[in-house]
């Protein structure tokens, strides 16, 4: 016997029991993006390496040591995307969407890093990513929040934390980078090995870091927010402003800084506490340099993305039963002549009620066996056809969830009376 190939480790099925989930998330976030005015961009899965090595950073985590990284037959280094942003920003420049416009763009989709899985992290996973260009001001960024806590809303999940902090300009943080070195260097010794590493090539994620012997010496690092340009801190004043004012709660965190070099000014997460050491459900932030950085005119913009596993196993852990949507017709065909007539009478029905589930037994059985596959299969009734009623022209319904006495019906009155009984008269 051959060997049974298995998936790859970190990429996982999506079994039908697990569909209904995952619609009602797509579902759900689909309106609410739709309301705010967010036209759907869907995006190319491999993109060329330069373009995430230019917009996430050469020394981040993500481009040194996940990316999946490949050569294709010409030559070229392409690789499959690791976020959504990098492409979604390199769409509206080359297709001339964001020059002196503004848009509100959602997309969504796998996306994949060589990562070590574990729960609520997988080398596939999936995002919805929300991109807003054109607009510099922090009502944008209130709107993306205000977006993100509706659907939380909507998809009936509690106890999610919003982390707020700013990253100020580029100029501000290159000063406060330069302290943040000096305070580290002279501390090395009690730096753990990621951090030694990413101590003069991107120091600020040492102070995300979640490893507990570090706490103390991160809690002594300097502050940030003592390094916030004026405009930066205005900007950030005037966000925490509109979200009182809409009375979105949330906190401050100093040590918020994202992994991704493009992000200035605000940054936030939505965190929760039910999924171990991965917490963070949502992120995004402002990014006003990256459309210049790809070859485009200065361009504000700002976004975010979710995690849909993350949300997914906090959707299932509140309790909610989502099963998989089951026929609610089965048509038992038993008999000479009664396959091809069942057939064409499914045919119909499908024709008169596209929203009716009809599954007919394929590959023949007894009546007997045709029943148990039909009771099986979740069907609220089964529709049946033998020699007896192929000749007399009917059909015998018979009610598979129901305590109801069997029916015969004539064949050519079979859809109207689904109607009547699914409530969607004509």
């Amino acid at each position: 016997m051959a060997q049974v190939i298995q998936a790859i480790r970190g990429m996982h099925d999506i079994l039908p029991r697990d569909i209904p989930y995952w619609r009602r998330l797509e579902e759900v976030f689909r309106r609410v993006a739709q309301s705010y005015g967010y036209e759907e961009i869907r995006l190319p899965l491999v993109e060329k390496t330069e373009l995430f090595v230019r917009t996430i950073g050469e020394v981040t985590d993500i481009v040194e040591k996940e990316m999946y990284t490949f050569e294709d037959l010409n030559g070229e280094r392409l690789s499959l995307r690791p976020e959504g942003t990098a492409g979604c920003v390199r769409a509206g420049i080359e297709n001339g969407l964001l020059h002196n416009q503004v848009q509100r763009l959602w997309y969504g989709g796998p996306m994949f890093r060589h990562e070590r899985p574990q729960k609520g992290r997988y080398r596939q996973f999936h995002q919805l990513g929300v991109e807003a260009f054109g607009m510099a001001g922090p009502d944008i960024e209130a709107e993306l929040i205000l977006f993100t806590a509706r659907l939380w809303r909507e998809l009936g999940i509690e106890g999610l934390e919003l982390q707020l902090n700013s990253l100020g300009s580029l100029a501000a943080r290159q000063a406060y980078r330069e302290r943040l070195v000096a305070y580290f260097s002279a501390r090395e010794a009690q730096l753990d090995e990621d951090s030694r590493r990413r101590l003069h090539s991107n120091p600020l994620r040492i102070l995300d870091s979640k490893n507990p012997a570090m706490q103390s010496l991160i809690a002594g690092a300097p502050r940030l927010s003592d390094w916030l340009d004026e405009d930066s801190a205005t900007h950030f004043a005037e966000l925490r402003a509109l979200l009182d004012a809409a009375g979105v709660a949330y906190v401050i965190n100093e040590r918020l800084v994202r992994g991704l070099d493009y992000y200035e000014k605000t940054v936030f997460e939505w965190v929760s506490d039910r999924l171990g050491a991965q917490a963070t459900v949502c992120a995004g932030g402002r990014y006003d340099r990256l459309v210049e950085q790809l070859g485009g005119r200065p361009t504000p913009a700002a976004g975010f993305a979710l995690g849909m596993e993350r949300l997914l196993a906090l959707l299932r852990e509140g309790g909610r039963e989502m099963t998989p949507a089951s026929p609610l017709v089965y048509l038992v065909m038993a008999g000479a002549g009664t396959a091809t007539a069942g057939l064409c009478l499914a045919e119909r029905l499908r024709d008169a009620m596209p929203a009716l589930g009809v599954r007919v037994n394929c590959g023949g059985g007894s009546f007997k066996s045709q029943m148990k596959k039909a009771d099986r299969s979740g069907a609220s009734i089964a529709l049946i056809l033998g020699e007896e009623e192929l000749a007399e022209g009917v059909v015998s319904i018979k009610f598979l969830r129901e305590d109801r006495p069997q029916q015969r019906i004539a064949q050519d009155a079979v859809v109207a009376w689904m109607r009547r009984w699914t409530g969607h008269e004509a």
